[in-house]
């Protein structure tokens, strides 16, 4: 079979599970056992699927999916998120739009110790949004950010998905986490000055109010009690990283340890809270484990069949210039965004474009960041971003569709600014791997 039947047959055939609304893991799995027949030959191919779906978790470089889920876990369940919120909302003072630049600072900071980007929405929308719309805050102005911090945890480590990306993709799972920082960081400061610039022009978007006016010492003692330990844990993370002294496996295990301590010395760790947390951190990391299967066979039957080289060919036989394709592949990933989940778009799109940048000579890491981006912005373009979907969920009744659709759209476009600039800076996301890790 030629390589473009090949492609027709497999993609085909997915998009007509999809159609049929069954789960993405388990359309992949329904794809790979017809490819095993037809490419790996029958029987014998069946039995090598099983054997290439073992070999594809049992990776020593996956083993911090469940300890950086586990941070986020422990965060929410024993509510130290929630005192770590009252702290920043003390600190920030007298801002245009100030509970709405507290999202963001909370969101961002939740960044760098929680990898759940559902979690940090639904927690600062069930919390935040319900004060913002009693203050009068414009509706976009209160649910916008909500949403926009949210996509950014995605970026700033620690964060499986991230992970999972440089698993599949076969990039340095360091380099990739401390790549996105520096584009993570630009996205909330985008995000702060947006909000500031609005509300100076129209302060009727975010009326001002009288808030309490305390000491410096008592505005300042929540951050230091609640905040700094939390900034302190991500901190080390990164370091023992970039500098050599643990893997990210070792550094992952070492967040975890001290998210559960300082959940213990803060007295809001009880039995209960643990187990939710190990419960939520084990359904988690199960669900991913089991789509690296489907992906990771996926990916091989399709080079088997011939279509990865065949498309790859094509493309790189065309002439086209490497900006162009480069360009071409953001543009599908934003496309999918739309419609597809996450994880599905790393499934469908990694065959085809790993092989592509390197046969371009892309930078792996920064193309990595590229795509961590454009997922990103897939969790908030409609109609189905998974973060608009969550913030339906925790919004008062009265919120509309609609509404939350323009609320997203200028934080979107702000993505789509981040992504034209990494693209065409790629210092922004390699200067910093290359000065703490030195690639």
């Amino acid at each position: 079979m030629v390589w473009w039947a090949a492609a027709l047959v497999l993609f085909g055939a997915l998009a007509a599970l999809m159609a049929a609304a069954l789960p993405a893991a388990f359309a992949f799995f329904g794809i790979n056992i017809l490819g095993a027949w037809l490419w790996l030959g029958g029987d014998a191919g069946l039995v090598q699927l099983v054997r290439n779906g073992v070999a594809s978790i049992a990776t020593f470089s996956l083993t911090p999916i469940p300890f950086f889920v586990l941070m986020g876990e422990v965060l929410f369940h024993t509510g130290v998120a929630m005192k770590a919120i009252d702290a920043i909302d003390r600190l920030i003072w007298r801002v245009p739009g100030r509970l709405a630049v507290v999202a963001v600072v909370a969101g961002t900071v939740f960044s760098a110790i929680s990898g759940s980007t559902i979690a940090t929405t639904a927690l600062l929308g069930s919390l935040l949004l319900p004060e913002m719309l009693r203050r009068g805050y414009h509706p976009g102005m209160a649910m916008g950010p909500i949403m926009a911090i949210g996509g950014v945890d995605m970026l700033i480590p620690p964060s499986a998905l991230t992970v999972l990306l440089g698993s599949l993709a076969g990039i340095s799972i360091t380099q990739l986490l401390i790549a996105g920082i520096v584009p993570g960081l630009l996205l909330a400061a985008m995000f702060v000055g947006y909000i500031v610039l609005r509300a100076t022009l129209d302060p009727s978007l975010a009326p001002a109010f009288e808030h309490e006016r305390l000491p410096a010492w008592q505005r300042w003692k929540p951050f230091f009690v609640y905040v700094a330990p939390l900034v302190a844990i991500f901190v080390v993370v990164v370091a023992a990283m970039s500098a050599g002294w643990a893997t990210p496996t070792e550094s992952a295990a070492i967040g975890a340890v001290a998210t559960v301590a300082i959940a213990g010395l803060y007295r809001a760790l009880t039995w209960s809270s643990l187990a939710k947390a190990l419960m939520g951190t084990a359904a988690i990391s199960a669900a991913i484990l089991f789509i690296i299967v489907g992906a990771t066979t996926f990916s091989q039957i399709l080079a088997f069949s011939g279509a990865t080289n065949g498309l790859v060919g094509l493309i790189r036989d065309s002439g086209l210039a490497p900006g162009a394709v480069l360009a071409a592949m953001l543009a599908v990933l934003l496309a999918l965004g739309c419609f597809v989940d996450q994880v599905s778009m790393m499934l469908i799109c990694l065959p085809f474009f790993m092989p592509l940048a390197a046969a371009y000579g892309f930078d792996p890491v920064w193309f990595g960041v590229l795509f961590l981006i454009c997922m990103q912005l897939g969790l908030l373009t409609p109609p189905f971003g998974m973060l608009i979907f969550t913030m339906k969920s925790v919004a008062p009744p009265g919120i509309r569709m609609n509404q939350i659709y323009r609320a997203v759209t200028p934080y979107v476009i702000m993505g789509i600014v981040a992504l034209a600039l990494v693209a065409a800076f790629p210092p922004l996301a390699t200067g910093l791997p290359k000065l703490l890790v030195g690639r």
